[in-house]
């Protein structure tokens, strides 16, 4: 954790641990180069060099001869480590520090990286571009060749050419006229939105891996809607805005355009008096007569071209195909989406999100739908009967998953044992996925076979939800168990649509809300337990994708009377859940009494009942460890600086800090509670107020203590490493194992030192949080108020935010400051 107090320059490589978005200005490699290192992410400083122009490629010549010494030779024994490394270049256009370069390798690809490359950096220059910054021949940045790309036998060749040889979109006539006209107008590079929600206008494509976007903005749209505003009170005010003289392809133009518009343009092509120009903020082209392009003033060259090229993440190896093209263009173009961006690259690798509707929709993962073959699709008709159904799945609403004999269901059968061929004879970590994303579909391996998962949910960099999509079962897996489809298979995999279809049990009692935990238990241990059924379907519910049929077991087809739905209509399995209350002893000490129907509610899924409430009583209770409380967390002396994050703040008063040191141990504890209780068997569990569990919370596993129990099934609970009050069903609530109460509670009750202790006002407590919350700083504690139990102990400290260059903000007097403008203002 480096504390920047003014310190004298040094001579040194710092590796950095404490807040990220801490600014440092430091020398190194012997002090020859200055850099600024602005920390969005705590590995920017060790994997991303300074931004800075990569050095100019090798003279034609020496690229011919270097493609001459490649080809010369028959077999590379490293063609096939050059061509990862050159994947992995490809994805950071400013370069990567070379010594990052290893644990990128091993885990994009799960193989070590060569030892001996780092040393000898020239093996790779004939696939990247090496730029030495001191005599250690490890400290050196790699650039992927601009301009270049490298063939299947690593043969450097000009540009890629236009596969369809068609008609250039207008971007692309632009980008070429462009290179057409020597012009001195400077624009500065369009910089992609790197904080807050992003969102994207989709202007034109001519292939997914080529789509023309807008990004929507203050800096953005916003600064574009402004400048043509300008554009057009100059223009047409100005009496001296002169018209465009000796008109060139490539040349920046003002054009008067359609309904009194003013647009920046690239002249295309110039044919008597018509012009072709090229909307570079708008990316689409068009005719327009002589008499309407002026010369571009330079106040307009300020602002980046707002046309910008983008890829649709999934969607790579399909870009060009025109199903797949034409059902993009129509959910997209002239639409505006919020993005999530995978990569940051000149291209930049997106996924689309309409946000207009109740649930955000993937668009990627609903455009690629469109590559299903139809034929291989299962149409369920209402009134009809199917046998050998198979119950997949049974989910606590009461809705289940089937499998019905299909075309699909064989095809899919053939393609999956096609694979287990393959993989046969495959190292299979070759196919580790390396970027996971929400939509992408994967394989995974289950019950020996390889099953198709979609990735719902990313929890963290190693654990993630996925849904299988012939089963319809939801589980949270490893990123490391998942594996990419091999390319020769991806066409066929994807075309098999889903084989699992989405039903319910048809003419329930309406009256009964949601289903009770002892109905889906009785309906889980009926279907799941039984290898095939009957099926009616009596209705069809195409708006939520759902059937609503009736389950026979086979020997009971088709007497109604003994379908599973009469069966579990007619049980006594619908009685909800009594409250759940808190009974305090005349000792003062707790208990919980919870009646029989309360414990189902905690069985929710366990897979059959468990004892009852009387029988459990007499026994441990399964969420008491033998194992101590974990230790108390580490504090630094009195007056000594301390690295915090603060994950919580309500006023000066009372915040929350994290040690910035052991985050990255909280981190890999919350994924390993994730993996672990997505995938135990959930257990009964006798709560008691002032006992830890751990708690499901919004997706995620949390450490908790118990601080109160409610009478409507609900509790209140504190999060010990985040410092935040929630209310959670008792469902969500399971033991907290002791694997899992090692790490020291890392949530540190804290008040503001040099302020006096008063009731906040709504101001100051808005001022304070907006100072301090969700942001790395620095602490110097000046008071310790101990506890019996951790999460009680309070400090009392000082904050520093050192995130400027020169100055350092002390925030009690900021604070202070604060108060007297207020007592102005009253």
């Amino acid at each position: 954790g480096l504390i920047c107090r003014r310190p004298k320059f040094v001579e040194c490589v710092i590796i950095f641990s404490g807040p990220s978005r801490r600014k440092e200005r430091l020398y190194c490699f012997g002090g020859k180069s200055e850099l600024n290192l602005h920390r969005g992410d705590q590995m920017d400083g060790l994997l991303y060099p300074a931004k800075k122009i990569p050095p100019m490629a090798k003279s034609d010549t020496e690229q011919e001869k270097a493609s001459e010494n490649v080809t010369s030779s028959k077999v590379d024994p490293f063609s096939d480590f050059k061509q990862k490394v050159v994947n992995i270049l490809l994805k950071y256009s400013s370069g990567l520090w070379a010594n990052a370069l290893p644990k990128l390798y091993q885990d994009t690809y799960q193989v070590k990286f060569p030892e001996d490359i780092l040393n000898n950096l020239e093996l790779l220059s004939d696939v990247c571009i090496v730029d030495y910054v001191s005599e250690v021949p490890r400290k050196a940045i790699l650039y992927a060749k601009p301009q270049r790309r490298i063939d299947e036998n690593l043969n450097v060749t000009e540009k890629v050419q236009r596969h369809d040889g068609g008609k250039a979109t207008a971007e692309q006539q632009c980008e070429e006229a462009k290179d057409q006209y020597p012009e001195n107008i400077t624009v500065p590079p369009l910089i992609i939105p790197s904080e807050g929600s992003v969102s994207v206008m989709v202007l034109e494509l001519k292939n997914t891996n080529e789509v023309l976007i807008r990004y929507v903005g203050k800096d953005y749209s916003s600064a574009q809607e402004q400048m043509e505003d300008d554009m057009k009170a100059y223009y047409s005010q100005n009496s001296t805005a002169s018209l465009a003289q000796s008109l060139t392809v490539g040349q920046l133009v003002a054009v008067h355009a359609e309904e009194d518009a003013w647009l920046r343009a690239r002249i295309i092509s110039v044919e008597d008096n018509r012009i072709k120009v090229c909307y570079v903020d708008h990316g689409f082209s068009e005719f327009v007569e002589s008499n309407s392009v002026y010369k571009l003033q330079k106040q307009f060259n300020s602002l980046p071209f707002q046309a910008a090229k983008c890829k649709l993440a999934g969607l790579e190896v399909f870009c060009d195909d025109p199903v797949l093209v034409k059902t993009v263009e129509s959910q997209t173009c002239s639409k505006i989406f919020a993005v999530e961006i995978l990569e940051k690259s000149d291209i930049p690798l997106l996924i689309l999100y309409d946000t207009s509707g109740e649930d955000d929709i993937n668009i990627n993962a609903t455009c690629l739908k469109a590559l299903y073959d139809k034929s291989l699709a299962l149409h369920l008709q209402v009134d009809a009967l199917y046998t050998n159904v198979r119950v997949t799945s049974v989910f606590s609403d009461g809705s289940l998953y089937c499998q019905v004999p299909s075309k699909g269901l064989s095809r899919l059968s053939e393609i999956l044992q096609k694979l287990e061929d393959y993989f046969h004879y495959k190292q299979t970590s070759d196919f580790n996925v390396s970027l996971p994303f929400c939509g992408k579909i994967c394989l995974f391996p289950s019950k020996g076979k390889w099953a198709r998962v979609e990735i719902r949910i990313i929890h963290t960099r190693r654990a993630l939800d996925v849904q299988f999509m012939d089963t319809g079962t939801v589980a949270t897996v490893k990123v490391s168990e998942l594996r990419e489809i091999p390319p020769q298979f991806l066409r066929e995999v994807i075309a098999i649509p889903p084989q699992a279809i989405k039903c319910c049990l048809a003419d329930l009692p309406p009256n009964t809300g949601m289903w009770t935990p002892d109905a889906v238990l009785w309906l889980r241990d009926t279907v799941m337990n039984c290898p095939e059924f009957s099926m009616k379907v009596v209705k069809q519910d195409d708006s939520k994708g759902i059937a609503h049929v009736y389950l026979f077991a086979p020997e009971n087809f088709p007497d109604m009377d003994h379908s599973v739905n009469r069966q579990i209509k007619n049980a006594d399995l619908w009685k909800h859940q009594k409250d759940v209350f808190l009974s305090v002893s005349p000792s003062g000490t707790s208990s919980t009494k919870v009646t029989s129907d309360a414990v189902s509610a905690q069985q929710l899924t366990s897979g059959r009942l468990e004892k009852s409430v009387s029988d459990s009583a007499r026994e441990p209770s399964s969420a008491v460890s033998t194992t101590d409380m974990p230790p108390p967390l580490p504090l630094s002396k009195t007056g000594e600086l301390m690295d915090v994050y603060v994950s919580v703040a309500c006023h000066p008063g009372h915040f929350i800090v994290q040690p910035w040191k052991e985050l990255h141990n909280l981190e890999a504890l919350m994924e390993e509670m994730i993996l672990y209780y997505s995938r135990a068997e959930e257990k009964p569990v006798n709560i008691e107020k002032n006992k830890l569990y751990a708690a499901k919370i919004e997706n995620q596993w949390y450490r908790v203590i118990i601080k109160g129990i409610l009478r409507n099934g609900f509790l209140s609970v504190y999060e010990l490493d985040y410092g935040k009050h929630e209310f959670v069903s008792i469902e969500k609530v399971q033991p907290l194992m002791d694997t899992f109460r090692k790490l020291p509670f890392q949530a540190i009750t804290a008040q503001l030192a040099g302020v006096k202790s008063q009731q906040w006002s709504e101001e100051a407590s808005i001022v304070f949080r907006n100072l301090v919350e969700k942001k790395p700083l620095v602490a110097q504690i000046q008071a310790v108020n101990e506890s019996t139990n951790s999460w009680d102990r309070k400090i009392v400290t000082f904050l520093v935010d050192t995130s400027l260059p020169d100055t350092d903000i002390w925030i009690h007097d900021f604070v202070s400051q604060s108060l007297v403008e207020f007592s102005k203002d009253d």
